[in-house]
């Protein structure tokens, strides 16, 4: 106990162990809240993934997002996310597709440009 006292009382060992402290302390604040940012917790499912592609192919639309919103294994409504051309074209087109392929009102689809 007396070397440890007196292995403190060094003003290197102090620095070095608050220094190792600190660094400790940066590490466990980057693991909480920046790491693994990109992870979602959603996976597209397979029909989700098809409806996806299908408005990839149309004119207008780079990049589409599904998202099939189910109640007792039948789809209710669908939320679509698309980067693209911003024009009612494309959002009737987007409707159109979505409604048919789940066989509901086009009321029940929101588009969203990103």
């Amino acid at each position: 106990m007396k070397d440890f006292r007196a292995l403190l009382q060094k003003r290197t060992v102090r620095i070095l162990l608050f220094g190792v402290a600190a660094l400790l302390l940066l590490l466990a604040i980057w693991r909480v809240f920046f790491a693994g940012e990109a992870v979602s917790g959603y996976d597209e499912t397979q029909q989700e993934a098809r409806i996806s592609a299908m408005l990839e192919r149309v004119e207008g639309i780079e990049e589409a997002s599904v998202m099939i919103v189910e109640e007792e294994g039948e789809a209710v409504s669908c939320i679509v996310v698309y980067r693209g051309e911003d024009s009612i074209l494309s959002r009737m087109r987007i409707l159109d597709i979505a409604s048919s392929a789940l066989g509901i009102a086009k009321e029940k689809v929101q588009v969203y440009l990103s």
